[in-house]
C-alpha cells in the first residue's frame, strides 16, 4: 500500500440466484456465534464508501510511489505504474468482483479457500492475510507520528511521539466501532481532501510539463526496489471482501466499485508522477519519501507543499481505518466458518460492529507500531503472495467444483484454460516477488506459517473438547446454503 514505502525502502455474468433457492428458510437465521448479522439497511455500505474504503485498502493517493523513481527513473515509473495495473490489479479485482458477489459473506478470501478445498486452507488463508494486514496496518500510526513531526518537530521522539500514536491508534478505533457507514463516508470526505491538492499540482505543472524528461532512467537500478514499490501500491484489491456482508446489494456494488477503485487509483498514481517528473528537473535520486511535497513546492509554491503534507497525515487516517475494518470483518467471518471462537463473532449492540476483532487486530497493531520491522514487513509481502496464489488457486478451483453455483457477476471467460490464463500473469509475478527476497523473509515467514497450521489443529482440539464455544457453522459444512445461513443474508440481497 502506498504509504508502506517508508518501511519497504530497504526490503525486499451469471442470472442472479433465485427467490426459491435453496437459500431460502434458512435465509435469515442468526448464527450461532452471536454475530447477530441482520442489519437495516441504512447500515450497510453503498457504492461511493465502497470505492473509497477499496481505493484506501490499495493506495490512498501517490503517497509513497516516490520510490519507483528513485529505483528505475521517471520512464519505467509511468510504465510501470500504467502497465502493471493490466497484468495485477485487474485479474485480482475481477477475481475478488466474481467470488464476492456469488459468496456475499463476511471473510472473503478465507471462505473462498473454505469452499474450494477446505477448512484447513481456508485457516491458512486467514493466518497469512491476517498477519500480511495486521503488520501493513502497524506502519501507519508511526507513519502518521513522522509526517506529524515535519510540522511540530516535538513528535518526532520521546513520550510526544508515542503519545500520538496511541492517540492515532485510538481515535480511528473508536472511529470503526461506529459502523462502517460512518468510516465509509469518513474515507470519502479523507478521499477528497488527500487528492485535491495533487489534482492541483497537476493543473499547476500542465504549463511547465516537457516531455523530455519522462525519458530519464537511473543510472544504478534497484528493480527490487523498483518491483517491490509497485505490488505494493497496487495490491490488497481484494480485502474490501472481507466486508461483502456489510454490503448494500453486492452483486451490483462491488463490480462497480472495483471498476472505479481501479481507474481512480491508477490516475491518482500516474497524473502525479506525469505532473512532478515533467514539470521540474530532478535527478531520480532526488525521489526519496516525501519527494512529492517538495515537488509541489517547487510548482505551485509552499502553500501546496504544505498541503501535500497534511494530505499524507490524512491519507494514513484513511489507511489504517480501511486496514482495520478488513482485518476485524475477517475475524468475524472466519468465526462464522467455525475457524476461530465465536467470540470473535459479536457485535457492538448498538452499531453491530465486530467490536472484539477491531479491540484484538488494534491492540495488535499498537504493540508493533514502536518497532523496527523492515524484514517482518517483506515477511508480510512474502505471506500476502501466499495467500494470493491460494486465492487464484480456489478461483479456479470453484470454477470446476460449483460450476452451475449463481454468481450475480462472472468474469467473462469460458472455460478452464481461459480461466487459468487470467490467473497465470499475476501468479507469475507473485512466484517473482517471493523469489527475490531474501533467507530472513523464508525463515520469518516459515515461522508463520507454521504458527497458522498450529492455530488451526489448536483450534480444532478446542472444538472437539469443547474448552472454547464455536459457532454452529463449524458442525455444518455441507450444502450451498450454508454460507448465506452464516452472514444473515437473502439471496434477493446479493
Amino acid at each position: 500500500m502506498a504509504a508502506d514505502e517508508a518501511h519497504l525502502a530497504d526490503a525486499t455474468a451469471s442470472p442472479k440466484p433465485p427467490k426459491n433457492a435453496a437459500v431460502d428458510g434458512v435465509a435469515m437465521a442468526t448464527p450461532a456465534g452471536g454475530g447477530g448479522h441482520g442489519r437495516a439497511p441504512g447500515n450497510k455500505l453503498s457504492l461511493v464508501p465502497l470505492i473509497f474504503l477499496i481505493f484506501f485498502e490499495v493506495a490512498g493517493g501517490p503517497y509513497g510511489a516516490e520510490p519507483a523513481v528513485q529505483s528505475a527513473g521517471p520512464l519505467f515509473a509511468l510504465l510501470g505504474f500504467l502497465v502493471f495495473p493490466f497484468i495485477w490489479a485487474v485479474p485480482e479485482s475481477l477475481v475478488t468482483a466474481e467470488l464476492s458477489t456469488a459468496m456475499p459473506g463476511n471473510g472473503g478470501f478465507v471462505l473462498w479457500a473454505d469452499r474450494a478445498f477446505g477448512p484447513f486452507s481456508g485457516s491458512l488463508m486467514g493466518t497469512w492475510k491476517y498477519v500480511s494486514g495486521a503488520i501493513n496496518g502497524a506502519a501507519f500510526p508511526a507513519l502518521c507520528a513522522d509526517y506529524v513531526a515535519r510540522v511540530a518537530p516535538a513528535v518526532s521522539g520521546g513520550g510526544a511521539r508515542v503519545a500520538t500514536i496511541v492517540a492515532f491508534n485510538v481515535a480511528i478505533s473508536v472511529l470503526n466501532y461506529t459502523g462502517l457507514s460512518v468510516v465509509g463516508w469518513t474515507a470519502v470526505a479523507l478521499g477528497v481532501a488527500s487528492l485535491s491538492p495533487f489534482a492541483l499540482m497537476f493543473g499547476a505543472a500542465l504549463p511547465k510539463i516537457r516531455p523530455r524528461r519522462w525519458r530519464a532512467t537511473a543510472a544504478d537500478k534497484d528493480w527490487r526496489l523498483f518491483f517491490n514499490t509497485l505490488f505494493w501500491n497496487l495490491n490488497y484489491w481484494d480485502s474490501a471482501s472481507t466486508m461483502a456482508g456489510e454490503v448494500e446489494r453486492p452483486g451490483k456494488t462491488f463490480p462497480r466499485a472495483l471498476l472505479s477503485a481501479v481507474a481512480m487509483t491508477t490516475l491518482g498514481y500516474l497524473l502525479p508522477l506525469m505532473a512532478a517528473t515533467g514539470a521540474i528537473d530532478a535527478s531520480p535520486e532526488d525521489w526519496g519519501n516525501g519527494f512529492f511535497a517538495d515537488a509541489a513546492g517547487m510548482i505551485a509554491g509552499g502553500w501546496l507543499k504544505y498541503w501535500i503534507e497534511v494530505g499524507a497525515v490524512l491519507s494514513t487516517i484513511g489507511l489504517y481505518s480501511a486496514t482495520l475494518s478488513s482485518a476485524a470483518f475477517q475475524l468475524l467471518g472466519m468465526a462464522d466458518l467455525g475457524l476461530l471462537p465465536r467470540a470473535f463473532a459479536l457485535r457492538a449492540p448498538v452499531f453491530d460492529t465486530p467490536w472484539v476483532g477491531i479491540l484484538a487486530t488494534a491492540a495488535i497493531t499498537l504493540a508493533m507500531s514502536f518497532s523496527s520491522f523492515n524484514t517482518i514487513v517483506a515477511s508480510a509481502n512474502f505471506l500476502y503472495s501466499l495467500g494470493m496464489l491460494l486465492e487464484f488457486a480456489s478461483f479456479v478451483r470453484l470454477r470446476v467444483k460449483l460450476a452451475d453455483m449463481p454468481r450475480p457477476y462472472a468474469v467473462p471467460l469460458r472455460g478452464v484454460p481461459a480461466t487459468v490464463a487470467l490467473c497465470a500473469v499475476p501468479s507469475a509475478f507473485l512466484v517473482f516477488v517471493m523469489a527475490i527476497a531474501g533467507w530472513k523473509v523464508y525463515a520469518i515467514s516459515a515461522v508463520f506459517t507454521a504458527a497458522g497450521v498450529a492455530v488451526y489443529y489448536l483450534m480444532s482440539l478446542c472444538k472437539a473438547k469443547g474448552w472454547l464455544k464455536f459457532s454452529d457453522a463449524a458442525v455444518e459444512r455441507d450444502g450451498d446454503a450454508m454460507m448465506y445461513r452464516r452472514q444473515g443474508s437473502t439471496a434477493s440481497d446479493v
